[in-house]
């Protein structure tokens, strides 16, 4: 089976992205063209496989993302950029309501965040703090900068479904091994933490944050965009930073623009945030053994890498 694909990253977060407008394939397959696609050690890896779906009557198309593990997360933000952009090229439109796994959201071509980026635009849905929506078993009705019980560290988290589960805690300075290892007893999906949760540790640096995130099903990851928009809803609860104003959000990867809406006025965070293609290719994979060619590139963007070198350099 060939399969063709774009290479992507959204804040660094990477990805092959398929067109599956006109494929038919079991959900075993997809779990095992993720494994495949996006193994770090394989031929073309990734922090997950993305794919851009047919839409309905109330959206332009659909997005569905899975980890480099195999399972189906219910958004992906930083991929969602990267879908958007291919349906507004496919489509040719520039702004759409999309389909998510479990909720939609509404995404658009913005200014650019650097000269030559291609930027796009998303309003998530509605964050949560309901420890239900996590879910998160720990007889609370909501954790909002506290320490919750079961979850091994003394630090004080928030939890927040967007509609992906997060534990955020800000941190004086973030100790990797730290978040590794909560990441690793979140990954357990223990009965704190039935479904997982990604675990991020989140640093203030004046009018911007920045996150460090173990994504649930990846593991340390370089770019989250549902953590960093977690984060900034979260820093806005902790009156850490002011709700309805952008701010910079930081990673390993890069960085977007974050706003974050208070509860009164509709809990939606909205990101601005780079949409990069870095080469087009297809690929030779055999679902049935569970093997993957060597891809061949077609045609590499190479002014976009330029552009995105240069806007972390700047």
């Amino acid at each position: 089976m060939q399969v063709a694909f774009v290479k992507c990253h959204g804040s660094g977060n990477d990805f092959p992205l398929i067109d599956a407008r006109a494929m038919a394939l079991a959900e075993s397959d997809w779990a095992t063209l993720a494994r495949l696609l996006a193994d770090r050690d394989g031929p073309v890896g990734g922090d997950g496989l993305l794919a851009l779906f047919p839409g309905d009557a109330e959206h332009g198309f659909a997005m569905r993302m899975w980890n480099s593990d195999g399972t189906e997360a219910e958004t992906c933000l930083n991929g969602l950029r990267c879908v958007s952009r291919l349906g507004f090229e496919a489509l040719g439109i520039d702004a759409a309501r999309v389909r998510l796994k479990t909720s939609s959201v509404e995404v658009a071509r913005a200014p650019a965040i650097a000269p030559g980026v291609t930027t796009i635009r998303t309003r998530a849905a509605p964050a949560s703090t309901r420890a239900a929506d996590i879910p998160l078993a720990a007889g609370l009705d909501a954790a909002v900068d506290v320490v919750i019980p079961g979850v091994p560290s003394s630090r004080s988290f928030t939890a927040v479904a967007i509609p992906n589960p997060h534990l955020i805690a800000f941190v004086d300075r973030i100790d990797e091994d730290e978040l590794v290892a909560l990441g690793h007893w979140a990954e357990s999906a223990p009965p704190e933490l039935p479904r997982r949760a990604n675990i991020s540790f989140v640093e203030l640096r004046g009018e911007a944050i920045y996150v460090r995130t173990f994504e649930r099903g990846v593991g340390l990851t370089d770019s989250c965009g549902s953590a960093m928009a977690a984060s900034t809803y979260a820093a806005g609860l902790s009156g850490r930073q002011p709700f309805g104003q952008f701010l910079t959000v930081f990673n390993k990867g890069g960085r977007v623009r974050a706003m974050a809406e208070a509860p009164a006025d509709g809990a939606r965070v909205t990101i601005e945030g780079n949409a990069t293609f870095l080469y087009d290719a297809t690929i030779e994979v055999d679902l049935a053994a569970g093997t993957a060619a060597s891809p061949l590139i077609h045609a590499r963007r190479e002014d976009e890498v330029r552009a995105w070198e240069a806007a972390l350099a700047a």
